[in-house]
């Protein structure tokens, strides 16, 4: 019996040492804002090596869409890491329009949690949905590591999720890594390391200019090819090659003081990177320091690739490069085609709404504002006065299908039934939602842009390169099948 028992425990050791060996021992995310299958394809004769190249010829390569509306805004990471869409991880936008404050309000935003080294107070606690790490610590366990590390507080948390060790994101004003208190590690060790050894203040001291001679560019504009291109880092830090730069060797750093990937525990790493250059008004490549930002991308992806081969061994970990739009087509592209861009005011669109109820029910504030593709009208009011708030949403969606632009309007009960209904949280969501015609976009507080993809269905490139994989799903992919891709 002691034997047969013996036997029994032995065989389950030796099977969860074998499921444990064909597994990496870390895993690599990396989001590219503004990253383009069309790009990769144009610039892939640019690179004669480097880790862009080197995926262009080993990696699984495909691409995927988003089933909900594409705002270029952090709902389409947060729809990546959680495998689900906004109405149920309840991202919609940047920004979310407050009732109690009548503004709107970043993502993310939380009272309760503290910045170190940053004024900002961001948790995600407001992530409704289990992200890739809360995953990732459930499948795994506690001993196992992970990290994100980004360019934006907003990207980088829901890259970190509920269950990373720790994330940091270099901050535009202080030149500094930072992060939110509420991570149980803080700050990691390697990021105030980096913070006190000069060497961002080092990078971004220089001037970032071409790295060929400007007539080897395929897309220079005219001023390009007149002067070239000049920038501060120190001025333009998050849009320049220097933040790629920046964030792999945070992550080297990292992950050699932690020493991810060393043991049979798998870890986990999340980057954000970027392609967006400070004149860029396209995801297309349309000028010479664009073409040169994907050259840096893929400078920077070959060297953390060479060194993971050297300290860990390539059969040792796998990683996945994946794109995210932020701005879509150009306006000048559209207009080239005799398209002609517009803009819708929100706010205006609200105000008038007020004045229109107030010509119908008397001199009250009847519209509370109006953010993103919807109006919130004044609860407090309407209930006071016992009045039928479906009414009013009926008489406000009306009037709002006379706007030029408008498409379609719905009171808020029959949008989240409508084909939108994958991109209303019905709880951040105004009384009346309404989608604009294409070509049309949507303009915020002071004319700062919310809709900034000028592209119904944007794609995104995929990339996946493991020593170990031997197949991966055929055809085009929805974004929230890269969770399950990530955690199997």
């Amino acid at each position: 019996m002691v034997n047969r028992l013996y036997t029994l425990i032995l065989s389950i050791l030796l099977s969860i040492s074998a499921i444990a060996s064909t597994q990496p021992r870390l895993t690599i995310v990396v989001i590219v804002d503004g990253m383009t299958q069309d790009n990769l394809t144009a610039m892939r004769p640019y690179w004669s090596a480097g880790g862009l190249r080197l995926m262009s010829e080993e990696a699984f390569q495909t691409t995927a869409t988003f089933p909900h509306q594409v705002y270029g805004g952090q709902e389409t990471t947060a729809t990546l890491m959680t495998g689900t869409i906004p109405a149920h991880h309840g991202i919609m936008a940047d920004h979310y329009f407050s009732r109690s404050e009548r503004k709107p309000i970043p993502i993310l935003h939380d009272k309760q949690a503290s910045g170190i080294g940053t004024h900002i107070q961001l948790s995600p606690r407001d992530i409704l949905s289990t992200t890739v790490t809360d995953e990732w610590r459930m499948l795994r366990g506690t001993q196992a590591q992970i990290y994100a590390i980004g360019l934006q507080p907003e990207a980088t948390i829901l890259m970190a999720g509920h269950a990373a060790n720790a994330c940091c994101w270099l901050d535009a004003e202080t030149h500094k890594w930072v992060t939110t208190s509420f991570y149980p590690e803080g700050l990691p060790a390697a990021a105030d390391e980096m913070n006190m050894s000069g060497r961002i203040d080092l990078l971004t001291e220089r001037e970032w200019t071409p790295r060929m001679d400007i007539s080897m560019y395929n897309h220079p504009t005219d001023k390009e090819r007149k002067r070239g291109f000049t920038y501060f880092n120190k001025e333009h830090l998050l849009h320049t090659p220097v933040a790629n730069t920046l964030v792999i060797e945070m992550a080297l750093a990292l992950q050699q003081s932690k020493q991810l990937g060393i043991d049979m525990q798998p870890d986990l790493l999340l980057l954000q990177l970027t392609t967006l250059s400070p004149q860029s008004a396209s995801d297309a490549i349309e000028s010479a320091e664009q073409e040169d930002m994907y050259m840096g991308l893929n400078q920077d992806l070959g060297f953390l690739i060479e060194q993971l081969n050297r300290r860990i061994g390539k059969e040792q970990y796998q990683i996945m490069v994946i794109g995210r739009p932020v701005k879509g087509y150009s306006t000048a592209t559209l207009e080239m085609a005799n398209l002609p861009v517009q803009r819708f005011n929100a706010d205006r669109a609200a105000a008038l709404t007020g004045t229109y109820l107030m010509a119908i029910y008397g001199h009250e504030r009847w519209v509370d504002g109006g953010h993103g593709p919807f109006i919130y009208l004044n609860r407090m009011l309407i209930e006071k006065k016992r009045m039928s708030l479906e009414t009013i949403q009926r008489q406000v969606a009306n009037f709002l299908m006379d706007f030029e632009g408008v498409q379609v309007a719905y009171p808020i009960h029959e949008a989240i039934t409508s084909d939108d209904k994958n991109s209303i949280y019905r709880k951040q969501a105004g009384d009346v939602y309404f989608r604009l015609q294409d070509n049309w976009l949507l303009d915020c507080k002071e004319g700062q842009p919310f809709d900034v993809v000028i592209q119904s269905q944007p794609t995104i490139p995929v990339l996946y390169w493991s020593e170990r994989m031997t197949t991966f799903p055929e055809g085009t992919l929805q974004a929230t099948d890269i969770k399950r891709i990530i955690l199997n």
